[in-house]
């Protein structure tokens, strides 16, 4: 059963969740993020060769045919088994119950704050371990 965590930021969701990537991945996981489509999987991999100037983190999107600890995809479940899920995709992936940890990223605008909140109702309601981090 996956502990969950959601993540409330106040700033912009996609350099937060490059930042949140990156400390997972330094932790020595390996990582599936979750987009809703292909646009928002592609700007997130360009997103994460320019955050941080100083540093590398090695990720590939799932369509790709690479090797690499973060893999980032939109609309299908990954087919290996990865230990961290991020997801950015407003939806609740039907594959997270294959993860160890599950992170949901909850930006600042109230429509998606709406959906967070019936995100967490749904995990509660099925006994999961939940955490909340107010990153604000």
């Amino acid at each position: 059963m996956p502990r969950i965590d959601f993540y409330q930021t106040s700033g912009d969701a996609t350099i937060f969740a490059c930042h949140l990537i990156a400390k997972v991945y330094r932790r020595g996981h390996q990582i599936y993020v979750h987009t809703a489509t292909e646009v928002e999987a592609t700007q997130l991999d360009e997103q994460l060769w320019t955050f941080r100037p100083e540093s590398f983190v090695p990720h590939a999107l799932q369509s790709a045919a690479l090797a690499a600890p973060i893999r980032i995809g939109f609309n299908q479940a990954p087919e290996e088994h990865q230990d961290v899920l991020i997801n950015l995709s407003g939806e609740i992936p039907a594959f997270f119950t294959r993860f160890d940890r599950l992170a949901e990223v909850v930006p600042a605008n109230e429509n998606n704050r709406t959906t967070a909140r019936q995100h967490y109702g749904f995990y509660k309601e099925k006994g999961y371990e939940i955490q909340y981090h107010d990153m604000g």
